[in-house]
């Protein structure tokens, strides 16, 4: 990648509750080890290095989450881990992290990622956004597209127009369109068609693009917003911001911008991407034995196949003759879900909440 300023805005808000019990309202999945010796969002900001090294790297998280991001990311700048006072979806953070890049540098392009995602190799990943960066210096918006490996429900999808350019044999395309989740149908038909990828959800453009876009699709926001970016780094700030910020509509980048603007362009990514949306993802990441059977913490598992055991407590998980089930223990919570079912995991949040079981949420 480019030297020069290149920053990175990394969304890291997120509730995690696909991740439940593990993962909750003070400690989402951004926040823990699930896949190796850092956190998931200690693993972003790594991942891109050296390429954007933390002094260029602002975190968009929320009030509650706000804490414990700064204690992870110590080399990040304190005053570029921002908490949202409430979330308005990523219009909002795209339009507050955009002005506040600006004020660092007016000349800034800016890379959007997600905190939660598994990439490799970091390498390819840098090649990639550097592909990227080179896309928006001509103008336009730019997302990351992933070749779908199947026909998956859990994506929304870009599909891709004629090539514009090709570096490091990566491809730059403009966008057609972009869909939402398809049905079992859809998905193979976009899987065999080919001219379709998955939405990574990772975007580039240069800051003056992007505002001059949020200004002609959203101009409430820029109106709200850029009072408040001149505040940045005084006493008055979170005061503003929450005042600003809670009256804002809730609107996604994608319908705020991507379905409206003309000039996008999709980069086919040249790394392996994965969302980790569900403890489903985790079989796909975690070292198991020969029979398909992860085992983490104190578990045992006899007759066992294809299966996740999960121990987070001080008591054994004992296992016999389970085929494809995922356990997860913690010390106030079990999850029992058979493999291939875990996106319901949400609902059993959604339940709790109902119920207003905070204690376990």
């Amino acid at each position: 990648m480019s030297e020069g300023s290149v920053y990175a805005v990394i969304m890291a808000g997120g509730s995690g509750t696909r991740f439940w019990p593990l993962s909750r309202g003070a400690k989402p999945k951004q926040l823990l080890n699930i896949l190796g010796d850092a956190t998931m969002i200690q693993a972003t900001v790594a991942r891109l290095q050296p390429a954007i090294p933390p002094e260029r790297v602002l975190v968009i998280t929320t009030e509650a989450l706000a804490e414990e991001t700064r204690r992870q990311l110590p080399m990040v700048p304190e005053r570029q881990i921002i908490a949202e006072p409430v979330g308005r979806d990523t219009a909002a953070c795209v339009c507050l992290a955009a002005l506040l890049v600006q004020r660092l540098d007016p000349q800034a392009t800016m890379i959007l990622l997600p905190a939660d995602q598994v990439i490799s190799p970091a390498d390819a990943f840098q090649k990639t956004l550097s592909v990227g960066v080179e896309a928006a210096a001509s103008g336009g918006l730019v997302t990351y597209g992933i070749a779908p490996r199947f026909p998956s429900t859990g994506y929304g999808y870009v599909q891709v127009a004629e090539e514009i350019s090709r570096s490091d044999a990566i491809a730059v395309n403009k966008v057609k369109r972009f869909v939402e989740k398809p049905d079992a149908a859809t998905a193979q038909e976009y899987l065999e068609d080919g001219s379709y990828r998955w939405n990574s959800g990772i975007f580039t453009w240069r800051t003056d693009v992007v505002l001059e876009a949020l200004s002609t699709h959203t101009p409430w926001l820029m109106q709200a917003l850029s009072p408040v970016a001149e505040t940045w780094g005084s006493e008055q700030f979170v005061g503003q911001l929450a005042e600003a910020y809670e009256p804002l509509e809730k609107i996604s980048v994608d319908y705020a911008l991507l379905e409206n603007a003309d000039d996008i362009k999709v980069v086919t990514a040249a790394f392996d991407w994965d969302d980790v949306g569900s403890w489903d993802a985790l079989y796909d990441h975690l070292p198991a034995d020969e029979e398909g059977v992860i085992s983490t913490g104190d578990t045992v598992a006899i007759d066992c196949v294809d299966s996740l055991l999960m121990s987070h407590t001080q008591q054994l998980i004992a296992g016999v003759g389970l085929q494809g089930m995922t356990v997860v223990a913690t010390p106030d919570a079990i999850l029992v879900v058979p493999k291939g079912k875990s996106q319901g995991v949400k609902q059993v949040v959604d339940h709790l909440k109902d119920q207003q079981r905070n204690e376990v949420l």
